[in-house]
């Protein structure tokens, strides 16, 4: 990302969704997320209908089951398959404002009752990956930015080296370190909060490569701005000038990547789940297609597509927190 298009992010606020009263703004992100999940289901209901295979066979045991036709014809009525895929899809979406989210084709049990369990360990771990992402990519960039060219280059080596790791290698060498050898944390499980911490920081450290870029550069520019050289001249010490000043302005390109980043944590959360062998919505859209289960498939992208627009939403109004000019009352100010 270049440093012009850093400057445009910290110099205007985040979206035209950010401005005007709370109670536009709030009407234009409904609407907006209502057309997104409709759009995400939308996509999903029809490649899955197109793609090769009968859901039948995946309702009927698999490839190996040799049903008789009679069995066919009353599971396709019994699942709605023999109707048009239009039909289908707007029963579908009919059930899905109910909250219905259908039968599993595999298990034959809601799939509410299969996924609900699933929620909250993904959850959990997306968001304390994202915790640690911050910490990592500030801590770099507080003790980095602005203290020599040596030190700065390190951080700018150090940030490119770790946005550019596999998630993948860094979960199964944190197992191997700190799991395996040290026997500092379990091996795999989800059991408190210390189970929880190396797959967060597999996540997290390709991630923090990624926000350390974005901030480091608005951060430096921060740095030379006159509200900083005021702070100085007032005699606030460095740490408090970069912490209470220079902080702020910097965080702003971060907050936009977080928008997206979490979002992508929680359907990236199956590398962390499958190696460390945790409960999940990865590991269960993972099984669903490859069993052609299509009901859990499409709630696990209804839920994650509703995770992506709740956090932009909370995004959009941290923004207005943190940046007064997106808030009217603030530009006026």
């Amino acid at each position: 990302m270049s440093t012009s298009s850093l400057d445009s992010l910290s110099a205007a606020p985040r979206t035209t969704a950010t401005v005007g009263s709370a109670g536009s703004v709030i009407l234009r992100r409904v609407a907006g997320s209502v057309f997104v999940l409709w759009a995400a289901v939308t996509l999903t209901f029809f490649v899955l209908r197109l793609t090769p295979g009968d859901p039948v066979t995946a309702i009927l045991g698999g490839a190996g089951s040799s049903p008789s036709p009679e069995t066919v014809a009353a599971v396709r009525a019994e699942y709605g398959l023999d109707q048009p895929v239009l039909v289908q899809y707007f029963s579908y979406l009919g059930n899905l404002v109910t909250g219905d989210f259908g039968v599993s084709y595999i298990f034959k049990v809601p799939v509410v009752e299969i996924i609900g369990p699933q929620i909250l360990p993904t959850l959990q771990l997306a968001g304390l990956a994202m915790v640690f992402a911050w910490a990592i990519a500030l801590a770099f960039t507080l003790l980095t930015v602005g203290r020599g060219r040596v030190l700065d280059g390190v951080g700018r080596a150090v940030e490119v080296f770790s946005a550019s790791l596999p998630q993948f290698w860094v979960g199964i060498m944190l197992a191997v370190v700190f799991a395996v050898i040290l026997g500092w944390f379990p091996v795999a499980g989800n059991d408190g909060f210390k189970s929880l911490v190396l797959p967060a920081l597999s996540l997290a450290i390709p991630l923090a490569g990624f926000i350390a870029q974005v901030t480091r550069s608005s951060f430096d520019d921060a740095l030379a701005q006159p509200f900083v050289l005021s702070a100085r001249a007032r005699g606030l010490s460095d740490t408090a000038v970069r912490i209470t000043h220079a902080l702020r302005h910097a965080i702003l390109p971060g907050l936009t990547l977080s928008a997206w980043a979490v979002g992508s944590l929680v359907s990236s959360a199956v590398v962390a789940e499958i190696i460390f062998a945790r409960p999940g919505l990865g590991r269960s859209l993972v099984d669903a297609i490859v069993n052609r289960d299509l009901p859990i498939t499409l709630a696990v992208v209804f839920i994650t597509a509703a995770v992506y627009i709740l956090v932009n939403l909370a995004v959009d109004l941290l923004y207005r927190v943190v940046d007064p000019r997106t808030n009217p009352k603030g530009s006026a100010a």
